[in-house]
């Protein structure tokens, strides 16, 4: 009986000891609820974000049935817009004028449906009006757009451009272009696609503070956002408004750490997004979705009035894991919290369309500190008072074997 009891006692700790071998590496863990089948979907926490490493190398389920410990594959995906865009192959057939304008002529093989045209003129500066029109008989034209603005304005200061017709849906076999301006426009190249977008997943994003300063001296104005947490960004509507039309070069940059200085606490920023806020287009801005906290955005107002700006509005794609649970009774847990570990490498990833679209979502719960965390820390050889005594004893020998060689000589 009591042997039985030892093979028992050693079969627990044997499997003790393997479960903290493969877990004991990672700070913090998050119980996996809801397993009932193989494929699971689960959906990461706003503040699992501020634990996690950048980049999410350290994630690992691992599922334990009594002594036996599995590692979970899974594929991590962030759920952003798809956006795919198809070239029509096109021939101009004429270029004329008119009392309203010059005009362009484009004929495509077919009715092909079409929802966008880049311009590109060799002019450098022009703020030009454009009628778009369709027909499939090159005789009876319906409208698309109507005084479309575009602009392309390139000095010491500004280098922009809006040459981009975007309009809904048009499916006709002709296309013309009309242009209001006093000379010649010397249209370069036209590229006429179909554009199609996939909307992604997202989240509003709260900000708790939201701070304008025009500074005088620099012509600029800087908006400081301090948001509650670390959490994904990849898109951001700032409310401006002006009584005049404005083209203004801006940027968008992330907090990526911080230092104390004299003056307290300040932050080094990395770019999150640079281009132009312009009234001809809408103040929207797309970036690559982004784990942040804090944000700093930087207009330059030249010698212009400040923009008014009346708060904004940010948005994140969710971030989502995608697992394959071989045996759904076991006990599961995301585990993370590893500043050295890499990121996995898991076959999955190949055969990624094989995957069943329907997939039930399951639960990550709060964070725990992972009781199986240990650090091994190993002190100076010379604190080890074992050392020191060996050092000392191995001293008096050497010196007792010369002393003795000594006398004998």
């Amino acid at each position: 009986m009591l042997k039985l009891k030892i093979k028992l006692l050693t079969a627990l700790l044997l499997g003790v000891t393997i479960v903290n071998a493969q877990t004991g590496s990672y700070k913090f863990k998050r119980n996996i609820t809801g397993v009932n089948a193989v494929w699971h979907k689960m959906i990461l926490p706003n503040d699992l974000y501020k634990k996690a490493n950048a980049g999410f190398d350290d994630f690992r389920i691992f599922g334990i049935n009594g002594k036996d410990t599995v590692e979970v594959p899974y594929l991590l995906k962030q759920r952003a817009d798809q956006v795919s865009t198809h070239d029509i192959t096109f021939k101009q057939l004429n270029q004329s004028s008119g009392k309203d304008g010059y005009y362009y002529t484009f004929q495509a093989p077919g009715n092909n449906t079409i929802n966008q045209i880049n311009l590109a003129f060799k002019q450098e500066n022009f703020d030009w009006k454009v009628k778009l029109e369709g027909s499939n008989d090159n005789q009876t034209w319906f409208s698309i757009l109507k005084d479309y603005r575009i602009l392309s304005i390139k000095n010491n200061v500004t280098d922009y451009q809006f040459t981009k017709l975007s309009f809904q849906d048009a499916k006709y076999q002709y296309f013309r272009i009309a242009i209001k301006s006093p000379t010649q426009p010397d249209l370069l190249e036209a590229k006429i696609s179909k554009t199609d977008t996939i909307k992604g997943t997202y989240q509003d994003v709260k900000y708790q503070s939201f701070n304008l300063k025009n500074d005088v001296s620099s012509k600029e104005t800087v908006i400081d956002v301090v948001l509650s947490g670390p959490v994904p960004l990849s898109f951001l509507k700032l409310n401006a408004q002006s009584d005049f039309d404005f083209y203004r070069p801006f940027k968008i940059e992330y907090a990526t750490d911080s230092f104390k200085t004299d003056k307290g606490i300040q932050y080094n920023y990395a770019n999150l997004y640079v281009g132009t806020i312009s009234s001809l287009e809408k103040p929207e801005f797309n970036f690559t979705n982004t784990i942040a906290s804090r944000l700093k955005i930087t207009i330059q107002n030249n010698d212009n009035k400040p923009l008014r700006l009346s708060g904004l509005e940010l948005k994140g794609n969710i971030y989502e894991i995608i697992a394959r649970f071989d045996q759904p009774k076991s006990e599961y847990a995301l585990y993370y919290g590893n500043e050295k570990a890499t990121a996995p490498l898991y076959e999955i990833e190949k055969f990624e369309s094989k995957i069943p679209i329907d997939l039930t979502s399951v639960n990550i719960g709060e964070e725990q500190k992972n009781s199986a965390y240990s650090i091994k820390t190993e002190k100076p050889l010379f604190e080890n008072k074992a050392w020191l005594w060996v050092l000392m004893a191995l001293i008096i020998v050497l010196l007792g074997w010369f002393s003795f060689k000594m006398l004998r000589n």
